[in-house]
């Protein structure tokens, strides 16, 4: 199996990449920089700030910051988050003689977030009046910051930030608006002080901010801007650029597109894409994830060797085979090393470019984790089925629709001894022929079928029942939906397309669903969102099966004991869970 996680072992010359971002925050001349790396989710993102901070952590000089801005968005304030851990780093970092003033800067920040303030930073660097503004404020803030304020100077410190908030909104006359206030100038002083008198330079890696919601990923975004372009400092922010240009829209009432890019341009200096993987670079991920596997010795030969061949892929030198690897690796015909090699080489082509993988790297080791686990059970149950036939398998049910690989099983469950007779037929047809003879539901994923259809081994002729066994927790022995009615299955389809918790269409889709049915139906919907891991965003399959769980009793319970297998649930599914009314008392009545 293959851990899903960002690696700090280069299998997809993403070095390249890296390497180039190492040397821009390594040249004091290029300080202080902001740099993004974008690209959609499993593409290598966090992988590639691995590979920076290895490259960066060989000068003693660089003080290197991790944040997860993710993992801290349900337990803590956003910007005073960031706004701790850097405080925390430079105090941890600092040597004795500057402790004292170490530990001064992280009472600031403590201060802020202690007194609930911290909230009001990014206020006040996008200009609203501030603190400073307030005469009575004055003296009690300066007193809050040496540690000596009482009751009566919290007071005045938050009838002031009340008053700047109301001024900022439009209550008072924008006018009277002024710049930023003294005690933020003072702070980002200190800091500068602070880092400079330590003689370090400070790189904070931002991290999973596309899965943050569009709220807290503003908030931090905000907080950066209280550091960015202090000397000697570096921010380096992984994201989905469209995921965050859709939460600074939302974030700012839908601005247009020129104000959303403005805004990431002035935070982001220097925009940088993750490259798009190409074949070659697939063939040389699915050899290195073997290899790693097996635990070879010479795996770092290896990788090296492919690095090599990648890095001069835009040359007339030939691609490397997987012949060069066994001669490498000294492997017998019969290895299954090699073996393993040769299926993964095999599926390449279509791993790179079918548009439901599209070479998405965490992708790929998912669908290599699902054909290790069906490998698994096929030799405990004794089934006489290769690794390449259920790879072979899975990549249909991972690139066609939801339909089509029910008329698959199907096709197979209706077949004498599980050999349907159309496949053999179909690997035998010429491209030009091929579309007629299809089933209707494979009709429109023709450019994947016909290469499907050739990628060795071919299964006409082979019982094909073990193989939808295996399949099982994506379409159950016999189909998913053959016991259902047509109204069920309609039901399903609609459900799955929900639009809105108020869509007329689901609901009135819920209520042709015959109550024997009901929980079978909220079976299928849990089966179709299996099959995708992001809940980074509202989804339509979802609002379906929550409108259904409001409407019966049996589909709420299974609901929640689906929402139980999510580690991490955002706050708009638990939302969407609420309801005043008791679970199924609509069908109830």
């Amino acid at each position: 199996m293959w851990t899903d996680s960002e690696s700090d072992v280069d299998y997809l010359n993403y070095s390249e990449v890296s390497e180039m971002i190492g040397d821009m925050l390594s040249d004091d001349s290029m300080l202080p920089i902001s740099l993004g790396v974008y690209g959609t989710w499993g593409v290598g993102k966090s992988s590639i700030l691995r590979l920076v901070e290895q490259q960066l952590a060989t000068d003693k000089r660089n003080l290197i910051i991790s944040f997860d801005a993710w993992l801290f968005q349900d337990f803590d304030e956003a910007k005073s988050a960031l706004m701790t851990v850097i405080a925390k780093s430079l105090y941890e970092a600092s040597p004795e003689t500057l402790k004292e003033r170490a530990a001064g800067f992280y009472r600031r920040i403590n201060k802020l977030k202690v007194l609930g303030l911290a909230a009001d930073v990014g206020a006040l660097l996008a200009g609203v009046p501030t603190l400073g503004l307030f005469t009575k404020a004055a003296g009690s803030a300066e007193d809050m910051w040496k540690g000596t304020s009482d009751e009566e100077d919290v007071e005045a410190v938050r009838d002031a930030t009340k008053a700047a908030q109301e001024r900022g909104s439009g209550l008072l006359r924008p006018q009277e608006k002024r710049n930023a206030p003294e005690e933020i100038a003072a702070f980002r002083e200190e800091f500068g002080a602070l880092l400079s008198s330590m003689g370090r330079r400070l790189v904070v890696f931002v991290d999973n901010l596309d899965r943050c919601l569009p709220t807290n990923a503003i908030a931090t975004l905000e907080a950066m801007r209280l550091f960015l372009f202090l000397p000697n400092t570096a921010f380096v922010v992984a994201a989905d650029e469209e995921m965050i240009r859709l939460a600074v829209s939302k974030h700012f009432s839908e601005p247009g597109d020129r104000h959303v890019t403005d805004y990431l341009d002035k935070l982001i200096q220097i925009p940088i894409r993750v490259p798009k993987l190409g074949l070659q670079e697939v063939r040389a991920y699915l050899a290195m994830l073997a290899i790693a596997r097996a635990g070879s010795e010479k795996a770092n030969d290896v990788r090296d060797f492919l690095i090599s061949k990648l890095r001069k892929s835009w040359s007339d030198e030939p691609p490397f085979e997987v012949k060069d690897i066994q001669v490498m690796l000294d492997l017998p015909p019969d290895d299954e090393l090699l073996l393993t090699l040769e299926a993964m080489d095999r599926l390449a082509a279509l791993l790179a470019h079918s548009v439901r993988i599209n070479g998405n790297p965490r992708i790929v080791k998912r669908m290599l984790n699902v054909i290790r686990m069906r490998s698994a059970v096929a030799k405990r149950r004794g089934m006489a089925l290769s690794e390449a036939f259920i790879a072979k398998l899975a990549l249909f049910e991972r690139c066609m629709g939801e339909e089509a690989i029910r008329d698959f099983s199907s096709l197979v469950n209706s077949a004498p001894d599980g050999k349907p007779a159309l496949l053999t037929e179909l690997e035998t047809i010429e491209n030009e022929s091929l579309e007629a003879r299809l089933p209707k539901t494979w009709q429109k994923h023709i450019d994947f079928v016909s290469d499907w259809l050739k990628l060795e081994p071919l299964l006409g002729g082979v019982d094909l029942r073990p193989a939808v066994y295996l399949s099982r927790e994506t379409l159950p022995l016999r189909t998913l939906s053959a016991h259902l009615s047509p109204l069920a299955r309609k039901a399903v389809g609609t459900l799955l397309k929900t639009v809105s918790m108020n869509s007329k269409a689901s609901k009135d889709a819920i209520d042709q669903i015959p109550s024997e049915e009901m929980a079978d139906v909220m079976d299928e919907i849990i089966v179709a969102m299996n099959r995708n891991p992001d809940w980074s965003r509202i989804r339509s399959d979802f609002r379906g099966a929550a409108l259904l769980a409001k409407a019966n009793p049996a589909g709420y319970e299974k609901l929640v004991r689906f929402l139980a297998g999510i580690p991490k649930k955002p706050a708009w599914m638990t939302a969407m869970m609420k309801d005043e009314d008791e679970p199924g008392a609509k069908r109830k009545a």
